[in-house]
């Protein structure tokens, strides 16, 4: 039998990493805007209709499922670039896109709201 604080002190770790792992890896607020001020590309790879409904000035709309086909829009892989979406998993999916097809600058903002 396990003692009565062990459940929820488990629960407490798993939850704790959860979260940090979510967030792990993403770029700062002021590190996206610093790379987009000295020319980096600025990509939102939510839908269109979520583009349509409001985004950061000066982004490009390139959907997540789209990515590989209109990969050549962001420029040349030596492009930095910046990702976003609306939780943070369609631009962690999409910096693996563009980090497999070369992109060494990806900086993965995650969430529109961080910026």
């Amino acid at each position: 039998m396990m003692p009565d604080w062990l459940g929820p002190t488990l629960f407490g770790l798993v939850l704790a990493y959860m979260i940090y792992s979510r967030f792990a890896g993403k770029a700062s607020s002021t590190d996206a805007r610093a790379i987009v001020a000295g020319g980096g590309r600025l990509v939102d790879v939510r839908s269109p209709g979520e583009f349509a409904g409001g985004h950061i000035a000066g982004a490009i709309n390139i959907p997540v499922d789209q990515l590989p086909a209109r990969i050549a829009e962001i420029g040349p892989p030596t492009t930095p670039v910046v990702l976003y979406c609306a939780s943070g998993m369609r631009s962690a999916r999409a910096a693996g896109v563009l980090k497999s097809s070369g992109f060494a600058k990806v900086a993965d903002l995650g969430p529109m709201s961080r910026w």
